[in-house]
């Protein structure tokens, strides 16, 4: 998986991936500093095929209620289903799980994302391409649709603002935005039976909606 859509370097994200929960990185050196004391995994077949065992065990009605996976495992499998609609100029793509968010880096064409029109003065400092590192949380919108909320975009050091962020992700997003899918989200269909998706401690958590009564 050495190419891959910029909005899954853009994810998800994501990567990864699917659902997720809102939290701002702390620190203009965040997303550098917090590398440093935690893992990066490369996006591949083989993670993405580890996600799809998980969720078999989820939709077991006699399985387990919950399921733990790792950050990077999520981001293939999401970047399966993002990857038709998205410019594939990003490569060595990696993700990882640190606080509350799910992070995913790699080295993208900055040109891809709209360059000056959209990135501002910032274009100026970037070079052709240029490492691009993206973070946030999952969100169940209702059965099988969720979103993977942008809530920060770095080009090298340098920060996107916050408010840039949702023209961004419009500049390389391709398709119709289902309904209720949110300004800074990434629209990701997911199984039915997904009912909450939680990271924290490096990890990815994803439980099974609650029986109705």
């Amino acid at each position: 998986m050495r190419k891959i859509g910029c909005l899954v370097v853009l994810l998800l994200g994501v990567v990864v991936g699917w659902l997720l929960r809102d939290q701002l990185f702390r620190g203009v050196r965040s997303g550098e500093t917090t590398a440093a004391a935690a893992t990066w995994e490369r996006l591949s077949p083989e993670g993405a095929a580890r996600m799809r065992t998980a969720l078999a065990k989820l939709q077991n009605p006699r399985g387990p209620v919950f399921v733990t996976v790792k950050p990077a495992d999520l981001a293939s499998y999401v970047y399966e289903q993002l990857a038709r609609q998205l410019p594939p100029s990003a490569d060595s793509v990696e993700a990882g799980a640190f606080g509350e968010r799910l992070y995913v880096r790699a080295s993208v064409k900055p040109s891809d994302f709209g360059g000056s029109d959209v990135l501002g003065p910032l274009a100026g400092f970037l070079s052709d391409r240029e490492r691009m590192q993206f973070g946030g949380g999952f969100h169940i919108i209702r059965p099988g649709l969720a979103e993977f909320r942008v809530q920060e975009i770095r080009f090298r050091d340098f920060p996107v603002p916050t408010g840039a962020i949702p023209r961004l992700l419009r500049r390389v997003e391709k398709g119709a935005r289902p309904q209720g899918v949110s300004e800074d989200g990434l629209p990701l269909v997911v199984p039915s039976y997904i009912g909450d998706v939680r990271i924290a401690l490096g990890t990815v958590t994803l439980y099974r909606n609650a029986p109705a009564a």
